[in-house]
């Protein structure tokens, strides 16, 4: 009975590291999906000129995913034509820093409101920005994604020792 307790804590550990290393993965991913974002909007705008509410519901649903809702909570503004407030953009996005959620804000509250040349301009800019915000992203994760995991199993060891 006594390592089956022992084994419990241990698996605990190693899931809490795990949980703290999602955050990691999930902000890699998110930043990675916003620059396939301004990519997909600046080409669609630039030869399709469709609608954004179209572009956004044809964006593929692995994308849409790693948005976490973002994508959705920007429908429901577009659809309701009430003014876009960032505690509805980013309603269950809790792994972003506040400049971050800034710079997002702001991207998203000037997608539509200039014309095709400046757009375009605008787009590109924002990609270069999300492009930059990725690459820290991808250093965070692979540094501290990897390490909470660990620490998490030198954790549950040091209590199986303890333990034991």
């Amino acid at each position: 009975m006594n390592w089956i307790i022992i084994a419990l804590l241990f698996l605990v550990c190693v899931f809490i590291g795990y949980i703290f290393s999602l955050k990691y993965r999930k902000r890699y991913n998110f930043f990675r999906s916003l620059v396939l974002l301004c990519q997909k909007l600046d080409v669609e705008i630039n030869y399709s000129r469709e609608r954004l509410k179209n572009l956004f519901l044809n964006f593929d649903d692995k994308t849409k995913r790693n948005l976490q809702g973002l994508d959705k909570n920007f429908l429901e503004y577009l659809e309701n034509n009430k003014s876009l407030e960032e505690g509805n953009l980013f309603k269950n996005i809790n792994f972003l820093k506040q400049n971050e959620k800034d710079m997002i804000f702001v991207f998203f509250k000037s997608l539509g409101r200039s014309d095709l040349d400046n757009q375009s301009k605008e787009l590109k800019n924002y990609e270069k920005r999300f492009e930059e915000l990725s690459s820290l992203a991808t250093t965070e994760n692979k540094k501290y994604g990897t390490l909470s995991i660990k620490l998490g199993v030198v954790a549950g060891l040091m209590i199986v020792i303890l333990l034991c």
